[in-house]
């Protein structure tokens, strides 16, 4: 029981740091890393409750959400490449004449 509340400690920390990520950084790629920081700890909470439990659902899942992370991250790099050579910067506060 104490390894699970171990995981779970570090989860709720890495989120913390994930939303603090969010929130504070204007720079699109650090919000990226920011997403990405989320998106694990979510997969340590699916990892460390698979392992309590006994049962290897929760492993799979997370497997399969870090193979859907890569490609986001994929995707997001080249929207931030394109991006910023159309116009040779990448804070996000500076993208809101985009809007629709």
């Amino acid at each position: 029981m104490t390894e699970l509340i171990n995981f779970v400690t570090v989860s709720i920390i890495l989120i913390g740091i994930g939303v603090y990520g969010l929130i504070v950084k204007h720079s699109a790629i650090r919000m990226i890393f920011a997403i990405e920081i989320i998106a694990n700890a979510a997969n340590l909470n699916l990892i460390a409750f698979s392992r309590y439990l006994g049962d290897i659902q929760g492993q799979v899942f997370a497997l399969f959400a870090i193979a859907i992370a890569a490609a986001e991250v994929a995707v997001g790099l080249a929207i931030i490449i394109i991006a910023y050579r159309l116009h040779k910067e990448i804070d996000v506060a500076e993208y809101k004449h985009l809007r629709g």
